[in-house]
């Protein structure tokens, strides 16, 4: 999927002009690629539709730069966002530019398809999902929105491996082969349930008490060190 977006060109940077720039509606972005980077500024509701629509950073993202007289039209993927822990706002975007002919590295979301896995329904297990994001190689145009794995068929303690995953022609899945996308579980116990909580709320071994510190009211060895 492809989607639009409009930069401006910026000459300030730093923590200072970071934040004028979001006085004004707008947040500071840096985009990479053919070896330099480049200072912009953008729209973040432009930027929140693309994470919104996709998931992800697998979106190719046509962009003009205002601004930019040697190529004011380019082609990029977002690289990294960085929020406001407590808003949730974006505070600043890293921007990579692609090559329509040359692999890129980015994340895409696994989906879960299949249905409830039949470990869940005859046996009652519970499905896990250790891997939400796969990192992949692929030419720009190829790049998927997501990865589907069917889990329909997993019984209890089976599993889905990245080894086991057809990610589709021309692309490369670089995470570990023995990562577990997705498996399904013997479900806890009540019994063992009730004994790890009791287990967590035991009181700690106390602490040795610490060296107390020398007494402050002790007179000092030096009498010209006296309070006058």
């Amino acid at each position: 999927m492809e989607f639009v977006a409009e930069a401006t060109i910026r000459t300030q940077f730093g923590k200072g002009a970071a934040r004028e720039i979001r006085r004004s509606g707008q947040i500071p972005a840096v985009l990479y690629g053919q070896g330099t980077s480049r200072l912009i500024q953008l729209d973040p509701k432009a930027i929140q539709n693309i994470l919104v629509a996709q998931a992800g950073s697998t979106g190719l993202i046509s962009l003009t730069i205002d601004g930019d007289e040697q190529a004011p039209q380019r082609t990029a993927v977002i690289q990294d966002v960085q929020r406001d822990p407590l808003a949730g706002s974006i505070l600043h975007v890293d921007l990579l530019e692609v090559s329509m002919d040359k692999p890129v590295r980015v994340k895409v979301p696994v989906h879960i398809t299949g249905g409830v896995p039949i470990g869940v329904k005859r046996d009652q297990g519970v499905v896990n999902q250790p891997m939400r994001e796969l990192h992949i190689e692929c030419l720009p145009n190829v790049i998927p929105d997501q990865i589907d794995v069917d889990a329909s068929a997993l019984g209890i303690n089976q599993g889905i491996h990245i080894r086991d995953l057809q990610a589709g022609e021309g692309i490369k899945i670089l995470d570990d082969p023995d990562g577990m996308v997705v498996n399904v579980t013997v479900p806890i116990s009540e019994e063992k349930l009730s004994a790890m909580l009791t287990s967590e709320a035991a009181p700690a071994t106390e602490a040795p008490e610490p060296e107390r510190a020398a007494d402050a009211s002790a007179a000092p060895a030096n009498p010209s060190d006296s309070p006058k």
